[in-house]
């Protein structure tokens, strides 16, 4: 049993806003936040979840350095900024040789890859952009994320597709744990909506195709629900030792206590039948936190809205959780922001315990039939939530769930 980490600051840049307050109010309103969008337009899916910043505007937060970034480490660099302001720290006074950075990304920079590709194709080897490599491969958000903050300590970028952000955490959690670092920022990062990955997930058939009604596309557990809508986004968080933030008077939003990892070792796409590497991932969170199934009071559920995910998933709660805790699936507003997911989740998760308050399944009247589940719909639901759980789970049978507790 590890001992638990306090977490100390949260930022989100989301499709439901441009910071975490504003993310947190949007799953709280359970409206979809899904548009058509234009540079996926005549595609077979052109709508998707995208971040409310212009490239403008978000260079303009970014500041000097941001000619030389992509989109999702711009994405990154503002959600940590955020995170270690909220838990007071200033990179400018502390030992950056005590700090760690782990942001994680599915996808990495594909809009990079898809624009210099078509650059070299139609205009020449000459035309193709010197910065291409510094921004295209996959750790330079946990690059430009330790430039910005000063930050000397461990740098990691791992990439478990939709598992991403929860790995990054709990990657954190054990740098701590090992005495690698007394700062964590953890997360990940995710803006890879092209013409061509959008292409290739609708031929996977994994995306919805509900364009009449593109802003109740995204329906977790709903018994009608065809895919998901690829979304986007930067979900990080600050962890430290329980024993450093209550020394310096930090306010400890909630404590991570728990994590499990495991593959299923099946199939590149589809999960294994019966969900038995979920389950052992739960499991191993619990023990790993010293807690039984019953103390699991809310479920952050990985809620893809795709036929095969949420069946798997809804009856591996049912199975381990018989007691019916609330569930809710924050994909139903934001759409399936892919690599940073399971950071934003968690940072939602964090969230719920602090407020009491478990958001709404947007576009969701009730689970399909045969799912025994407590999914919360409608309203938000009031609820003291002493322990929780953020399921991720992605392509290639990566299954990650942190365990949440409360700050005290």
């Amino acid at each position: 049993m590890t001992a638990p980490v306090a977490i100390t600051g949260l930022g989100l840049l989301t499709p439901g806003g441009e910071h975490t307050d504003a993310t947190w109010k949007a799953v709280c309103r359970g409206v979809g936040t899904a548009a058509r969008d234009r540079a996926l337009a005549g595609l077979p899916v052109d709508f998707s979840c995208r971040v409310p910043l212009t490239r403008d505007a978000l260079d303009q937060r970014v500041g000097r350095t941001a000619w030389r970034m992509s989109r999702n480490a711009k994405l990154a660099v503002l959600a940590a900024r955020e995170a270690v302001h909220d838990a007071g720290l200033d990179p400018a006074t502390w030992n950056g040789d005590r700090v760690a950075v782990v942001v994680g990304c599915g996808l990495g920079a594909d809009a990079v890859r898809e624009e210099q590709g078509k650059r070299l194709d139609e205009r020449g080897p000459d035309m193709v952009s010197a910065l291409t490599i510094p921004q295209l491969v996959p750790n330079m958000a946990a690059a430009e994320v330790s430039i910005d903050l000063h930050a000397h300590g461990p740098s990691l970028a791992p990439a478990t597709a939709c598992a991403s952000g929860a790995t990054a955490i709990a990657l954190a959690r054990d740098l701590l744990a090992s005495g690698q670092c007394d700062v964590a920022v953890a997360g990940a990062t995710e803006a890879a909506i092209t013409p061509l990955t959008t292409t290739a997930f609708w031929r996977a058939g994994t995306l919805s195709r509900r364009a009449d009604a593109v802003t109740a596309a995204s329906r977790p557990f709903a018994a009608d629900r065809d895919g998901f809508v690829f979304g986007e986004g930067a979900g990080v968080l600050v962890l430290e030792r329980t024993e450093d933030a209550t020394a310096r008077g930090a306010h400890v939003r909630a404590r991570l206590v728990g994590c499990g990892s495991t593959s299923d070792a099946h199939h590149p796409t589809a999960p294994v039948p019966g969900t038995p590497g979920a389950e052992a991932a739960l499991r191993t969170a619990l023990t790993d936190a010293g807690l039984a199934p019953h103390d699991v009071d809310h479920v952050n559920a990985h809620g893809t809205s795709t036929p095969l995910n949420d069946a798997g998933e809804a009856a591996m709660i049912a199975r381990v959780l018989p007691h019916r805790p609330s569930v809710t699936a924050p994909k139903g507003v934001l759409g399936h922001g892919c690599g940073a997911a399971g950071a934003v989740e968690a940072a939602l998760t964090v969230l719920a315990i602090q407020h009491r308050t478990v958001p709404p399944i947007a576009n969701l009247q009730a689970p399909a039939p045969e799912f025994d589940i407590d999914c919360v719909t409608g309203q938000p639901r009031q609820q003291d939530i002493r322990v929780a759980v953020s399921n991720s789970f992605g392509f290639g049978g990566h299954n990650v769930v942190l365990a949440l507790a409360t700050s005290s």
